[in-house]
C-alpha cells in the first residue's frame, strides 16, 4: 500500500465556492519511503481573497500571486488529481482533511466534473486520539512544533510534507504502522463518494460525544430547575431592602450551582432585589472570580459592580 500526503490552498473560500490554486501531495511507501513529491499549481481564475477561517486576518501564501494565471486551470489539471486521490493502493491522509475534501467536492461541482471518490484519514484527528482530547483542535504548525516538524506554512507541498512527518512521528513513537495505529484507536477512515462526505471518527471520540451530550443535558436540568425555583421564590420579595430598585445577574455557572444560587438568589429576593437573566440589564453581576464568559464581558463594558459568591454574600450579611 501506498500513503498519499495532500494539502489544498486556495484563492479564496465562500460558502459555496472554493477556487483552489495549489493541491500538493507527498507520496510515500508504508515506510514513508517518499516515492513522489510534487505541487500542482492550478489557476483558479479568480482574484485572490484570503482570510483565516474567521473571515478575519489576512493568510500570505508563498507563492507570487501574479504567477497562477500562467497554470493549468483545475478542470485541465483533475485527471491528474482523480488518480491521484483514487488510486485503488492509495490510502488517502490529510491535516484537518475535512476542509480539503470539502473544497475537492466544491470544485469537482463547480466545473460540472465527477464527484471524487476515496477514503481518507487525518492527522489532526489522529494526534486528537493519541493524546486524548477532543476539546480543540490543533493546527499542523502546533503538532509538527511539538514533534519537530520543521516546514514553510501554507506552501501545499509542504504542508503534505509536514503531514507525513506528522504521521510517522506518531507511528515511531508507539512502534506501530500507520495501519496498525489507526486500530489501535478504533479510528474510522472517512469518505467521500457521490458529492456526500462522512467525517472520520474513533470509539473514544464517540465516547467523548456522548459524555458532552449528557453533561449538556445535566446543565440544562440545573438550569432550568434554577430557573422555576426562582419563577416561585419572586412572589416571596420583600418590598424593602439593601437591593429596592436593584436587579442581579447570576453566570450562567453559578446558576449551575443549585444550592448556593438558590441561596443566594432567595437572600437577593429578601432584599427586594431582582433577578434578570439578561446581563446588558443588571445592576450587580454575581460570578466565580475565574470565570470568563459574554455574560461577564458584558457587564464589563458597562462598568458594572460585579461580586464572587462569597462577596455577594457579605454583601448581603449572610
Amino acid at each position: 500500500m501506498k500513503y498519499l500526503f495532500f494539502d489544498i490552498e486556495c484563492a479564496g473560500v465562500f460558502k459555496n465556492v472554493a477556487k483552489i490554486c495549489a493541491f500538493g501531495y507527498c507520496l510515500t511507501d508504508e515506510q514513508f519511503n517518499i516515492l513522489e513529491k510534487k505541487d500542482i499549481l492550478i489557476n483558479p481564475q479568480g482574484g485572490f481573497h484570503l482570510t483565516d477561517r474567521k473571515g478575519e486576518q489576512g493568510i500570505v501564501l508563498p507563492y507570487k500571486y501574479e504567477d497562477f494565471k500562467k497554470y493549468p486551470t483545475f478542470k485541465e489539471q483533475a485527471n491528474d488529481i482523480y488518480a491521484l486521490l483514487q488510486d485503488s493502493d492509495t490510502l488517502v491522509i490529510g491535516h484537518a482533511v475535512q476542509n480539503d475534501v470539502k473544497y475537492l467536492n466544491l470544485e469537482s461541482k463547480r466545473f460540472s466534473l465527477p464527484s471524487f471518490s476515496f477514503r481518507f484519514v487525518d492527522t489532526q484527528f489522529l494526534y486528537m486520539n493519541v493524546i486524548a482530547d477532543f476539546s480543540r483542535q490543533y493546527g499542523l504548525g502546533i503538532i509538527a512544533e511539538r514533534l519537530g516538524v520543521e516546514f514553510t506554512p501554507h506552501r501545499a507541498v509542504d504542508d503534505a510534507y509536514a503531514t507525513m512527518k506528522v504521521a510517522c512521528a506518531l507511528c515511531r513513537a508507539e512502534s506501530l504502522t500507520l495501519i496498525q495505529l489507526l486500530e489501535k484507536y478504533a479510528i474510522t477512515a472517512g469518505e467521500i463518494k457521490d458529492y456526500e462526505i462522512v467525517q472520520t471518527t474513533s470509539r473514544a471520540f464517540q465516547a467523548y460525544k456522548a459524555e458532552r451530550e449528557r453533561a449538556k443535558e445535566e446543565r440544562e436540568r440545573a438550569r432550568a430547575q434554577f430557573h422555576i425555583f426562582a419563577d416561585k421564590e419572586k412572589r416571596k420579595r420583600a418590598k424593602d431592602g439593601k437591593l429596592k430598585d436593584k436587579t442581579v445577574c447570576f453566570s450562567h455557572a453559578l446558576e449551575l450551582q443549585t444550592s448556593l444560587a438558590e441561596k443566594l438568589l432567595k437572600a437577593t429576593f429578601a432584599q427586594a432585589g431582582r433577578i434578570t437573566y439578561r446581563a446588558e440589564e443588571c445592576d450587580l453581576y454575581v460570578c466565580f472570580e475565574t470565570e470568563d464568559c459574554q455574560r461577564k464581558k458584558s457587564v464589563a463594558d458597562k462598568a458594572t459592580p460585579v461580586f464572587t459568591p462569597e462577596q455577594y454574600a457579605k454583601y448581603l450579611d449572610i
